[in-house]
């Protein structure tokens, strides 16, 4: 069984190869984000381009989504929340994170894509990078003159913060 690389745990013969292969439509926004992540890793760059929304397609650079598709390594996607999108819905938004190693490079693109449904189908329109949250101490900071935290009894410049 070939496993999806959208991280659904189906097989890709029944998950988003049907969508990409434009066998049948994407029900939800977050389907045609999965199976738009499934094309990069898969090279399909035809369904990238023809699942952006017809005004957005001029902008997109086929040389440049072939080249980043081909010569990335694709370990994952995780899909943070979604708002709207469902198969009601002619709006979504997909926030998620694809995990891909560029150039030798281990990389994160987390993004909140926007999406519309048209005719019965739905496209891409665009997506704001999301910028890393700044990490937050959830732990007391360990001066040097404290209590060092083995329990040694010793300062923690003299014990464990020893260089």
């Amino acid at each position: 069984m070939d496993t999806c690389p959208c991280g659904s745990k189906l097989p890709f013969s029944t998950c988003c190869e049907p969508i990409i292969t434009e066998k049948k439509p994407a029900e939800t926004a977050e389907q045609l984000m999965r199976s738009r992540y499934t094309a990069y890793v898969k090279g399909a760059v035809d369904f990238i381009l023809n699942s952006t929304l017809e005004e957005k397609r001029k902008e997109c650079d086929e040389k440049a989504i072939r080249n980043w598709s081909e010569n990335s390594v694709w370990h994952k996607l995780d899909i943070i929340s979604t708002e709207k999108g469902t198969s009601d819905d002619t709006e979504g938004v997909v926030e998620f994170e694809a995990v891909f190693t560029e150039s030798g490079i281990k990389k994160n693109l987390h993004e909140k894509a926007v999406f519309k449904k048209i005719d019965g189908y739905w496209f891409y329109i665009d997506g704001e990078i999301q910028k890393p949250k700044p990490f937050i101490r959830t732990d007391a900071k360990i001066s040097r003159n404290d209590p060092c935290i083995c329990g040694s009894g010793k300062k923690y410049k003299k014990c464990c913060g020893a260089e």
